[in-house]
């Protein structure tokens, strides 16, 4: 596992994830057989692996990646380094015949993602990147009304996601500073489109177009050592997306927005027959019938209470946390010998959105998103 003394890393997949698999004996498999899991942690600082594996046990850890990649007795490589020092340690690792499990985006640039992904098919191994946002509850049941048939025919999507970032100057900053800088790897436009695609691939259908303006607001931020720096990475982006059948997809990211919203990300999804909003964990719709029928008046102040009419959708649902159930997904797959449903195809689709985003701002115009087919030139 490398990038785990990052927060991601640490919580998630770490702590989270494999940790109880291990505790808990392994995970449990179709045919009644038990696939233990056992932690070796991988990074460029010594004194928190060292502490990290002392704090929760783990017998295993080193600096060394090369030697674990080489270790035959290691199957699966996990990567949640930083974006731009991923490419490579795949490489390497697909290259060592290791089932390779990354976080997203698999690569800054389009070109490497696809590299990544065709060596990995020619490999034949496992791979997959997380999906983390298809497991969140509020998106789960939004995609299970899809699946009802709840909407009708569905006419637009509009999603919200962000929070307030400190600069780091008078309160502490709540993500990395190379997130601001261009230079290694940072940017909201390459972080949280690849994201995007994959959501609205789930909800909507493939992305065929995109109009983008992504911005810094922020020039100038401190980082974990207290010194100034030129934020040069974007930290908003404001899209438009286009999705087979023409449905329409408005999502505003930002890291310089105060929230007035239940969540930190909500989507709202409308149709002919009824509209729904998600957010991480809750979920509420409105069919038409429970519609209200509002008249245009600026002159008197409405008595309609709109949010009375929406309701909760499975509000006692019991839904597992969503990084472990995607690694078990995933180690069920690699004990099978089978492909797994969020390859690294699925990742440079992300990429590729990330890429044509950031070229529609730049160039001020619509960019039709292509299909990325398997093998073909990009």
């Amino acid at each position: 596992m490398n990038g785990v003394t990052g927060r991601m890393g640490y919580r998630q997949h770490l702590v989270r994830s494999i940790l109880p698999l291990r505790d808990e004996g392994g995970l449990r498999l179709d045919d009644g057989s038990v696939l233990r899991v056992e932690p070796v942690l991988v990074g460029r600082d010594e004194t928190k692996l060292r502490d990290l594996a002392e704090e929760h046990d783990v017998a295993e850890w080193t600096t060394d990646l090369d030697k674990v990649l080489a270790d035959e007795s290691i199957d699966v490589y996990f990567d949640a380094q930083v974006t731009s020092r991923r490419p490579d340690a795949v490489r390497a690792a697909i290259a060592a015949g290791k089932h390779v499990y990354a976080e997203k985006p698999s690569a800054e640039h389009l070109s490497d993602a696809l590299d990544l992904a065709r060596l990995a098919a020619r490999a034949g191994t496992t791979t997959g990147v997380v999906h983390d946002k298809l497991y969140l509850p509020g998106l789960i049941k939004l995609r299970r009304l899809v699946e009802k048939g709840f909407f009708g025919r569905i006419t637009s999507l509009r999603g919200e996601f962000g929070y307030w970032v400190f600069e780091g100057d008078d309160e502490p900053a709540q993500r990395p500073s190379w997130n601001y800088r261009a230079e290694d790897g940072g940017g909201i436009t390459v972080d949280m489109f690849a994201h995007w695609n994959y959501v609205l691939e789930s909800i909507l259908g493939p992305v065929r177009s995109v109009y983008a303006r992504s911005v810094t607001h922020i020039a100038e931020r401190w980082n974990e050592q207290g010194d100034s720096y030129d934020a040069t990475a974007d930290d908003a982006a404001y899209a438009i997306f286009e999705t087979d059948g023409g449905v329409i997809a408005q999502v505003n990211s930002s890291w310089v927005v105060r929230v007035h919203r239940d969540e930190l990300v909500e989507f709202q999804v409308d149709g002919t027959l009824g509209s729904a909003v998600a957010g991480l964990h809750g979920c509420v719709s409105q069919a038409r019938a429970a519609t209200p029928r509002p008249v245009w008046n600026p002159d008197v102040p409405t008595d309609l209470d709109f949010r009375a009419d929406w309701e909760p959708v499975d509000p006692d649902a019991s839904i597992a946390n969503g990084f472990r159930v995607q690694w078990e997904e995933f180690l069920r797959d690699v004990a099978a010998g089978r492909p797994h449903r969020h390859d690294l195809y699925s990742a440079a689709r992300g990429v590729q959105l990330a890429e044509l985003g950031l070229r529609s701002s730049a160039e001020g115009r619509r960019v039709a998103v292509p299909e990325l087919v398997p093998g073909a030139t990009p």
